[in-house]
């Protein structure tokens, strides 16, 4: 049997209790036609790129598969008919990644950075601007069209062109 990592996006006004049922029917799929599920992660509620389906957040879940082509094709097919997936990817993998994936990866670390006011910014140093003051400026100057009343007078024909409806 081959080894593959299978991504799903839910419709956005599905519940969570109504994605796990999703993932369960899914499961019962696989292992009907012979196959085992192995890790599934929920990603959550996530905003979409693009609309998809008049639809701009989805939730997105990993399962990890260990099962023949046919059971693959079985479930993709259910996938496409039902209205609550909006998108599916799956990919065949030589071996599954132990521990959480990348995505779960970037939820602990972010939690456990703090916010970005509170970054360190190492052996960097503070920010400097070089030569440049980015201190108060003071006002900017008049601009310069002429007179400053806004009327530039009669147009001067350009130099060099002749002709024109004069």
């Amino acid at each position: 049997m081959a080894l593959y990592e299978h991504v799903f996006l839910a419709r956005q006004d599905l519940s969570q209790q109504q994605v796990d049922a999703l993932v369960e029917q899914y499961k019962g799929v696989i292992s009907a036609n012979g196959g085992s599920v192995g890790r599934v992660e929920n990603w959550g509620l996530k905003s979409l790129t693009y609309r998809v389906n008049k639809n701009r957040k989805a939730y997105y879940t990993l399962m990890d598969l260990n099962c023949p082509p046919a059971a693959l094709n079985e479930m993709e097919r259910q996938m496409g008919l039902s209205e609550d997936v909006l998108r599916f990817l799956t990919i065949k993998v030589e071996a599954h990644e132990e521990g959480p994936s990348a995505m779960m990866q970037k939820r602990e670390e972010r939690s456990e950075r703090g916010s970005f006011g509170d970054r360190d910014r190492g052996d960097r140093g503070p920010r400097s601007f070089g030569d440049r003051d980015r201190g108060d400026r003071g006002d900017r100057p008049p601009r310069s069209f002429g007179d400053a009343g806004g009327d530039r007078g009669p147009r001067r024909p350009r130099e060099g062109f002749e002709g024109g409806a004069e």
